[in-house]
């Protein structure tokens, strides 16, 4: 009986490592094999056409100027986008959270409506938005006598803009949630006891809410910059990565050099230089915490 209860366990995590091992962990050892070879569609058809390339392709990689450029863009994308998405969404958690009435409520649902719809219908929709001659944008530009704007078109900075204001009104509604969690976790002592010294709200928010969701905030920190390094959907849906390369991130590279020029193997190296950098910032943003609780 005392061993056949050892067992209950992994009974119940069995299927869950089956499932994880064969579409996770296996797909992954699969990438990282075909990363050392020259594998195409003729591979595909015939495994005697593959042949093993060794570190070639990691190095035509990272020599390739059209990666350095989806890798500058990615860090674009990461600099200003994780900054707005951790501001605004703290601040909307904040501002939710001071509401008393239901209309407050309400606003939970409205911010986070977003982030659970189908980010290809919400690319198509905001394609039209950024129109240049249809688009809501503009018609409003017009209205107060200005010149239309090529929002996807005509420059390649205002175009990565453009994705990253869509990608921040599709992340505020999920890291909203996780900040009211986390705000409705504060003892409420702090701010009675912040009250009787005198504090005004300002205060309290300063020096009692934003401490007290550091750990909340490492935590959306990490998990919105890894998205961010993925950027994918956006680019791939409203621009294909233009104009002139100007919104191909890293993430659009690989599928690019995978599914349309069948270059397997070379996206597969692509894949992972990506997945170390990802976790190189991860491990740095880690050592970093580490340091501010010692």
């Amino acid at each position: 009986m005392k061993g056949s209860s050892k067992l209950v366990p992994y009974l119940f995590i069995g299927p869950s490592l089956i499932l994880l091992t064969l579409f996770s962990l296996l797909p992954i050892l699969l990438a990282l094999v075909i990363s050392f070879t020259d594998m195409d569609l003729a591979g595909l058809v015939d495994y005697a056409n593959i042949s093993f390339t060794g570190l070639n392709n990691y190095v035509n990689v990272l020599t390739d100027p059209a990666f350095h450029t989806a890798m500058l863009n990615t860090l674009f994308y990461v600099i200003v986008g994780v900054p707005l998405v951790l501001l605004l969404s703290l601040t909307v958690a904040i501002l939710i959270n001071m509401g008393e009435s239901k209309l407050f409520q309400s606003f939970r649902v409205i911010y986070y409506i977003p982030s659970v719809t189908n980010v290809v219908a919400v690319a198509v929709i905001w394609s039209y938005l950024y129109n240049p001659s249809l688009g809501l944008f503009n018609y409003v530009l017009g209205q107060v006598e200005m010149d239309p704007v090529g929002w996807l078109t005509s420059n390649p900075t205002l175009a990565k803009i453009a994705l990253i204001l869509l990608a921040v009104w599709r992340g505020i509604g999920l890291n909203m949630i996780i900040f009211l969690a986390a705000i409705k976790g504060i003892a409420k002592t702090y701010y009675e006891a912040a009250e009787l010294d005198g504090a005004n709200l300002w205060q309290q928010i300063w020096y009692i809410t934003l401490p007290q969701l550091r750990f909340a905030i490492f935590f959306v920190s990490i998990t919105t910059m890894i998205g961010w390094l993925q950027f994918f959907e956006e680019p791939f849906v409203m621009t294909q990565g233009g104009p002139l390369d100007g919104t191909t991130s890293a993430a659009l590279f690989i599928y690019q050099n995978g599914f349309q020029y069948s270059k397997f193997g070379y996206a597969a190296a692509g894949s992972f230089v990506l997945f170390f950098a990802i976790i190189t910032i991860t491990l740095i943003q880690f050592r970093l915490q580490n340091k501010e609780e010692a």
